[in-house]
């Protein structure tokens, strides 16, 4: 589905979830999870009496395994959801489900050979293509990562958790203006929520746009909030390798074409 927390699976340092919030995620934060950490682990606590009471019960492992990811309890999160898969070998959910843990854990090939049998060419899953085009956007083949997010929008046009996946994508390859112009969309649509938004963010700043971004922050956070955020955004960029070489390319580009 999303990218899992693209700053941490990039290797990049500075992420500060309170303030960064999700820059996306695999399996992620469902709305119908708490928002606040207390209330979350109470109810990762309520899932796990209830799967520890019948670990073959599909809806509660995969609930369980979700509130454990947004608990950064990855590792526990791919126990629950291997043993489910074990279970229910044949189960396309299960599989899903279980690819997206792995993906969010790191084990990104093990997660790709996971997806692959978790939809068919005849019934494909849109979440399950985004969640392979963010894996391989992790393993470095972009343009095979766009080839999963356009098969994704043909089934489910203008979904805002591609579009986001799809922006990054092109942040990644290099290609601000497209990546601009893809969260945009993103954002514009009516179901986006903070995470979208928070990667626009993110791209605008890496183009110096970071009163704009502070301006967009404001939607979901305080004045004081949303100007910590850009902060710890443009503090995120000078520390990392990777952010730093996709600012550095497209002042380039942009350089070149004037």
């Amino acid at each position: 589905m999303w990218f899992t927390g693209a700053l941490a699976l990039l290797g990049l340092p500075g992420c500060n979830k309170s303030s960064l919030g999700d820059v996306t995620g695999s399996i992620g934060r469902s709305a119908s999870l708490p928002s606040d950490e207390a209330s979350l682990r109470r109810y990762s606590e309520q899932l796990g009496q209830r799967y520890e009471r019948n670990p073959k019960d599909r809806a509660a492992a995969i609930a369980y395994a979700k509130a454990l990811h947004a608990l950064d309890q990855n590792a526990q999160a791919v126990a629950v959801m291997q043993g489910l898969a074990i279970t229910y070998p044949e189960d396309m959910k299960v599989l899903g489900a279980y690819g997206k843990a792995l993906a969010d854990a790191g084990k990104l090939q093990q997660a790709a050979e996971i997806l692959e049998k978790a939809h068919t060419p005849e019934r494909p899953d849109w979440s399950v293509l985004s969640t392979q085009g963010s894996i391989a956007d992790q393993l470095g083949d972009h343009d095979g990562a766009r080839a999963y997010y356009e098969a994704a929008l043909k089934i489910r046009p203008n979904e805002p958790m591609i579009l986001s996946n799809l922006g990054l994508s092109y942040a990644l390859a290099k290609n601000l203006p497209r990546a601009e112009e893809t969260l945009r969309s993103a954002a514009a649509q009516p179901t986006a929520d903070r995470r979208v938004r928070q990667n626009l963010a993110l791209v605008l700043a890496l183009q110096g746009k970071f009163q704009e971004a502070e301006d967009l922050s404001r939607r979901d956070l305080s004045p004081e909030d949303a100007a910590q955020n850009v902060a710890a955004i443009r503090e995120m960029i000078s520390q990392s390798d990777t952010w730093r070489e996709i600012q550095a390319g497209a002042t380039k580009k942009r350089s070149a074409a004037k």
